[in-house]
């Protein structure tokens, strides 16, 4: 077997979303477990809306996911490759020009699905003799150009994730490969670098499912081995409807929301299957169980909130080591671990922080309250810090003062945190300290 090769091919015309990332996940999954190579290609033709702005936006956002490609090219530096190829299916009559205006060509499809039949071009361009040719653009009519399908036999593969695929290739229109600017689409382009980087895999949408029966005509006439393909449902939203918010779920916007690379890559890795979405540390932990096979056809959900509460429970696994460099000054292992269960976010633990730190805000208290956080100090004070303070405090308090569970715990911790939730006071009394500690009880009382 060929060795496997994927390739997620963003247009650098905007930022990458969820839909974008899920693609270059399942690319990168594939690739890693094959040991396999994962091609990054920036499909740049459309000089006019791609920027280097997007370029380096795409390339960190995939650092930022760990999706790290093992190479890169870019099309707008391959086009003469693509005259090469073009050339070559022009001399075999693969490719033919074709004159009709974008308004001529929309009034044949609303003529044709006027009459009940499919908008498929008419081949009209074909009939055109060299005569006819050179007069039009006598008149300054540039052409546009058409790849031609072959009408012989039926189109077929076997798909990796919709089985079974058959088209009639009569039913489809020759597809524009080349502008009447001489810009190039899409599809031309997409094979000539598939064959040439010996891409094995296709991974996208099933919106493309339609040009793949296209391009699979594409490699045979370019004399090329076609590779496999696997085109996954689409995502939609949590309403079960395509969403344009999806589009706008950027990395950039997750990543400022504070979503953990692990979270969304997690997520993603799991919608379509009926594998369960579990949180990980590490993204190579979900190498392992990858499989197109597993993904079904009905369209994926994607979640905001289901994102959030599989955020919070991977940050719950992530060692100290992980997010060192990401938190506040001061914080240690130690403190890591005291409020790692209680954030949803990375960014929550500069607040955790402050309030070990202090100041923190003074709640207010009822009377006997006060009394109560007045012994408390006392009590503070005489404790053995270096044992458990937390444990001995409450024994000594519950003894003296006859309180237990919330009239004992509460007033306590809104005291010391100014919260009344929060890491468990055990964890997080030792790191407030003696000092701070008898100092914010004496004040609440």
């Amino acid at each position: 077997m060929p060795p496997v090769v994927t390739r997620f091919a963003p247009s650098p015309t905007g930022r990458i979303h969820v839909g974008n990332i899920r693609t270059a996940l399942m690319c990168w999954l594939y690739a890693r477990r094959h040991q396999g190579r994962f091609l990054l290609r920036l499909d740049d033709t459309d000089a006019a809306r791609s920027t280097e702005e997007n370029v380096a936006a795409i390339r960190a956002d995939l650092a930022w996911l760990g999706l790290l490609p093992d190479g890169e090219l870019r099309q707008s530096e391959r086009f003469d490759r693509y005259e090469a190829a073009f050339q070559a299916l022009r001399g075999e009559g693969r490719v033919y020009p074709a004159y009709e205006s974008e308004e001529e060509l929309a009034l044949k499809r609303k003529v044709a699905l006027g009459r009940g039949l499919p908008p498929v071009y008419d081949r009209a361009a074909l009939k055109l003799s060299d005569a006819d040719s050179r007069r039009l653009e006598d008149r300054g009519v540039t052409p546009h150009w058409r790849f031609r399908l072959d009408h012989a036999a039926p189109v077929t593969w076997t798909d990796l994730v919709r089985g079974e695929q058959r088209f009639d290739p009569a039913k489809l229109s020759d597809p524009v490969v080349r502008r009447a600017d001489g810009s190039w689409l899409y599809m031309l382009p997409s094979v000539i670098d598939d064959i040439e980087t010996q891409v094995s895999h296709v991974v996208r949408g099933e919106d493309h499912v339609t040009n793949t029966a296209l391009q699979l005509q594409m490699f045979e006439a370019l004399g090329a081995p076609t590779p496999q393909f696997a085109h996954m449902a689409l995502l939609v939203g949590s309403d079960g409807k395509l969403s344009k918010r999806l589009g706008a779920t950027g990395a950039d916007a997750l990543r400022e929301a504070g979503i953990e690379p692990q979270a969304l890559l997690g997520l993603l890795a799991r919608l379509g299957t009926s594998d369960p979405v579990e949180p990980v540390a590490d993204i190579a932990d979900l190498i392992p169980g990858f499989d197109f096979a597993k993904l079904g056809r009905a369209p994926a959900r994607f979640d905001i909130a289901e994102l959030e509460a599989l955020n919070a429970r991977t940050l719950h696994l992530l060692p100290f080591a992980a997010v060192a460099d990401r938190l506040p000054a001061g914080i240690d292992a130690r403190i890591w671990e005291a409020i790692r269960p209680n954030l949803k976010t990375l960014g929550e633990a500069a607040d955790w922080w402050a309030v070990i730190e202090g100041p923190i805000d003074e709640p207010s208290f009822e009377a006997e309250d006060c009394t109560f956080l007045a012994a408390a100090a006392d009590a503070a004070a005489q404790l053995d810090w270096a044992a458990s303070p937390w444990q001995a405090l409450t024994a000594a308090l519950k003894q003296s003062t006859g309180r237990s569970g919330r009239a004992l715990f509460l007033p306590l911790r809104r005291a010391l945190t100014g919260r009344d939730h929060g890491p468990e006071m055990a964890a997080l009394l030792p790191l407030i300290g003696q000092t701070r500690a008898i100092e914010r009880l004496r004040a609440a009382s």
